[in-house]
């Protein structure tokens, strides 16, 4: 297969959307809830009081728009035509059974399939337009908006959850935005609720959101020190981690990947010809793009977390020999973010103490990112991961987007020993003799910087913050023995 130069894209009119649907997909003890609520003419004036509320809050940003309901509020957006290359099969079925299959046989038998591609002429947002980009940046606002439990909301699924109280406080919400010909829809998916970051904190997804976090985001189940609680059990030892296990982790149908792919699933079959593009923030921001990664849709992600690693684990398809610049995936941020730009790590982190592993960096796609740190002269702060804060001190105080270029190279958790189950015990058995000879090096598996010791390292005294400060054997060096 060969690729060309990006031609210029094709300008195409001004589009104007709306919010149709929401989608609330249940995950932990009610994964089979996956409910949906119209908004129409009846809803709009039955909760307008309640958008009033919803106005006088921080979740609702941007001054052009503060005067609007979130319900009935007009979006524009500059579209254009983009040429990707995706699977020539999308349909979900095919592409989850694919899925399924490399995360049970895994990477080596997963890369034997011959996946048919084709180069598409798509429908994509015009990424270098400002009103585009901040229009999709509401949508991703609009995704933290909380809908009324109570409503005419119809359970996709035929059971009736909607009677049940509390159905709605865990899982993933997904705000539909539809153009006003119908021809184009946009999925933005809800990303984290947390306390410090919320005008309100008073969301009840807060703990799966969490959960999810430190599962797409941590090296390993959010193995980060000794007093920390893990969110899965693939931990084996000091920096070493059972991939299978994590694979499995990330697909299970109660967690927000699978939760996102079923918000998909039922939008493509109310809107089967319509093109479709993924948005969201932070986490939501990451949800989007690893839907769009899996279908091949144009997606525009604002101040996610690295989500380079999930991809990789999640044996997402990716075309053999395609440049990142005919990739449909944009990552906007800033500088002054340290979730965004994968420094909201360590002990003394604000993430670490609030018990989010955010120790990813990697983006897939494009990153276009603003540098207020160097024009504005702004600090690195948690409180400028907000949304809030993303639209309107930051993409509406420039005059431009900011420049969307490839990645760098970049790898996360360059210091783990991902290995399959059962294959632990033959990858310790390395001596930690270092020697010249070219046969021994190529038995070693492990890529740490540092040789595996035979026998792993055992901590017999802690401080009262997690530091280990005598080990099981005096061979050890400092830092082995940071490695908790």
């Amino acid at each position: 297969m060969t690729h060309q130069e990006p031609t210029p894209h094709q300008q195409q009119q001004q589009k104007t959307f709306s919010l149709k649907h929401i989608y609330h997909r249940g995950t932990k003890n009610l994964d089979d809830v996956h409910m949906r609520l119209d908004i129409t003419p009846e809803f709009i004036e039955k909760n307008a009081l309640h958008a009033f509320q919803i106005m006088d809050q921080d979740d609702w940003p941007t001054r052009r728009y503060r005067d609007s309901s979130p319900w009935t509020v007009k979006l524009p957006t500059h579209p254009e035509h983009i040429t990707l290359t995706r699977l020539s099969d999308r349909d979900p079925d095919f592409v989850e059974s694919y899925l399924d299959y490399a995360r049970t046989e895994g990477s080596e038998a997963a890369s034997m399939i011959n996946l048919d591609w084709s180069d598409d002429l798509v429908e994509a947002p015009n990424v270098t337009d400002k009103d585009t980009i901040i229009s999709l940046a509401l949508m991703a606002s609009n995704a933290y908006v909380n809908p009324p439990e109570t409503g005419d909301w119809r359970d996709v699924n035929g059971f009736n959850h909607s009677q049940a109280h509390g159905w709605n406080g865990t899982g993933l919400r997904g705000h539909i935005f539809v153009s006003d010909d119908n021809s184009t829809v946009v999925i933005a998916y809800k990303g984290t609720s947390a306390a410090y970051l919320s005008s309100t904190g008073d969301d009840e997804t807060v703990v799966e959101d969490k959960a999810n976090d430190n599962l797409l985001f941590s090296c390993c189940c959010a193995r980060v020190g000794y007093m920390w609680t893990t969110v899965c059990d693939c931990y084996k030892s000091a920096y070493t981690c059972d991939q299978r296990c994590l694979e499995k982790e990330l697909y299970k149908k109660d967690k927000y990947y699978q939760a996102g792919l079923e918000v998909y699933r039922n939008v493509s079959a109310m809107y089967p010809g319509a093109s479709i593009w993924t948005t969201g923030h932070s986490l939501g921001g990451a949800i989007s793009s690893l839907v769009g990664r899996t279908f091949g849709l144009p997606s525009v992600s604002f101040e996610a977390p690295g989500e380079l690693l999930a991809t990789k684990r999640l044996h997402l398809p990716m075309p053999p020999g395609v440049p990142n610049y005919m990739e449909g995936i944009w990552h906007f941020g800033h500088t002054a973010d340290p979730i965004f730009m994968g420094v909201c790590n360590g002990a003394s982190s604000t993430c670490s103490m609030a018990g989010y592993a955010m120790e990813t960096q990697c983006h897939s796609g494009k990153t276009c990112i603003y540098d207020v740190v160097g024009d504005k002269g702004w600090h690195v702060n948690l409180l400028n991961h907000r949304i809030h804060t993303v639209v309107d001190e930051v993409i509406e105080a420039y005059n431009e987007t900011a420049p969307c270029v490839v990645a760098p190279p970049c790898r996360d958790c360059y210091n783990w020993n991902f290995v399959a189950d059962g294959d632990s015990k033959r990858k310790q058995t390395h001596t930690s003799k270092r020697t010249s000879s070219t046969a021994a090096s190529k038995t070693r598996t492990s890529d740490e910087p540092t040789p595996t010791p035979s026998k792993a390292p055992v901590c017999k005294k802690y401080t009262w913050y997690g530091r280990c400060v005598e080990w099981g054997y005096d061979d050890d060096d400092d830092d082995v023995g940071t490695k908790i």
